[in-house]
C-alpha cells in the first residue's frame, strides 16, 4: 500500500476524524448548543453536511491526487491547538471554535500536502460560517442593520401614504407602536444567504467573478427585503393588530421572504449568465 493508494487516504480520514473527535468533542457540543439556541446560527446544522457533500463530490478526482505530506501542515495544527487552548482557557468559545477549521486545514496539509489542501480549501473555509461570530462583532453588524431596516420600512410607509413616525428602530403608527428587534435585523437571513450563494456558485461552476458578484448581491438583496418585511409587518399590525405580526404568522413571513430571496438571486444570476453568453454580433451589422 503507497500513500496514494485509495486505501492510505481513507484510513488517514478515518484517524483523522477520530482524533478531531477526541480534542474538539467539547467544541462540538458548543456549536450545537449554539445552533439550536441562537436562531441567528441554525443554518449550521446545514454547514458541516454541506461541507462534507462537497468533498465527496469531488472523491473520485481527489483520489487521483498523489499524496504529498507536508511538515508544514504539522506547525498549522499547532498553531489551531494554541488557539483552542487559548480559547478554553480565555472562556472563549469563539476561540474554541474557530480552531476546528484550522486544525482541520494543518492536518489535510500535512497528511496530504498542498496540492490536496487546495482541492479541499473551500468546504474547510464553509465551515467557517458554522462558527457564531463574538458578540461585540455580532452587534457592530446587527445594530446598524436594525436601524436600516427601520428606515427603509419607514419610508416604504411613507410611499404608500401611511402616517407613520420612527425613533431609532421604533415605529409609530396611529394604531399602534412597533420595535424592529434584533431578530429582525435581517443579519439572520444576509448570513444565511450568503452560505446559500457560496454553496451555489460552487456547486454550479461559477467562475470566481461570478461567486464574487453572487455574494456581494446577497447584502443589497437582504437588506431590501428585510425592509419589505418590516413594512408589511407594520401594515398588517396596524390594520388588524398586533396578532398579525407575532407567532408563527410571523415566523412563516420570514421563511417566505428568504425563499423568495434565493429566488430572486437565482434568477439574477442566471439572467447574467445567460447575457453574458450570447454571441456578440459582428462589427457592422444591424439589429432588427
Amino acid at each position: 500500500m503507497t500513500k496514494s493508494s485509495p486505501a492510505f487516504g481513507a484510513g488517514a480520514a478515518f484517524v483523522l476524524a477520530g482524533a478531531l473527535g477526541l480534542v474538539f468533542w467539547r467544541t462540538f457540543a458548543d456549536l450545537v448548543s449554539d445552533w439550536l439556541e441562537d436562531a441567528n446560527y441554525s443554518h449550521g446544522f446545514l454547514v458541516v453536511p454541506a461541507a462534507i457533500w462537497l468533498v465527496w463530490d469531488r472523491r473520485d478526482s481527489l483520489r487521483q491526487l498523489p499524496l504529498a505530506p507536508s511538515n508544514a501542515g504539522f506547525a498549522v495544527v499547532l498553531g489551531g491547538l494554541l488557539v483552542l487552548l487559548t480559547g478554553v482557557i480565555g472562556a472563549d468559545r469563539f476561540l474554541t471554535e474557530a480552531a476546528l477549521p484550522i486544525v482541520v486545514a494543518g492536518s489535510v496539509l500535512f497528511l496530504g500536502g498542498p496540492r490536496l489542501l487546495r482541492e479541499v480549501a473551500f468546504p474547510i473555509a464553509f465551515l467557517c460560517l458554522m462558527i457564531p461570530l463574538p458578540a461585540v462583532v455580532f452587534n457592530q453588524i446587527a445594530f446598524p442593520l436594525q436601524l436600516l431596516a427601520s428606515r427603509l420600512g419607514v419610508a416604504g410607509l411613507q410611499q404608500l401614504g401611511t402616517p407613520v413616525f420612527r425613533e431609532g428602530n421604533v415605529i409609530v403608527l396611529p394604531q399602534m407602536t412597533l420595535e424592529v428587534a434584533e431578530a429582525c435585523s435581517g443579519i439572520r437571513s444576509l448570513v444565511a444567504l450568503a452560505a446559500f450563494a457560496l454553496l451555489y456558485g460552487r456547486t454550479c461552476g461559477a467562475t470566481h467573478l461570478r461567486r464574487a458578484l453572487l455574494l456581494l448581491s446577497v447584502v443589497p438583496l437582504a437588506i431590501a427585503v428585510n425592509a419589505v418585511r418590516v413594512m408589511c409587518s407594520a401594515l398588517a399590525a396596524d390594520r388588524w393588530g398586533p396578532e398579525a405580526v407575532e407567532g408563527l404568522l410571523h415566523s412563516f413571513s420570514g421563511w417566505a421572504l428568504f425563499g423568495v430571496s434565493i429566488l430572486i438571486l437565482v434568477m439574477a444570476d442566471t439572467i447574467v449568465t445567460r447575457l453574458q453568453s450570447r454571441p456578440s454580433l459582428p462589427a457592422g451589422a444591424a439589429t432588427v
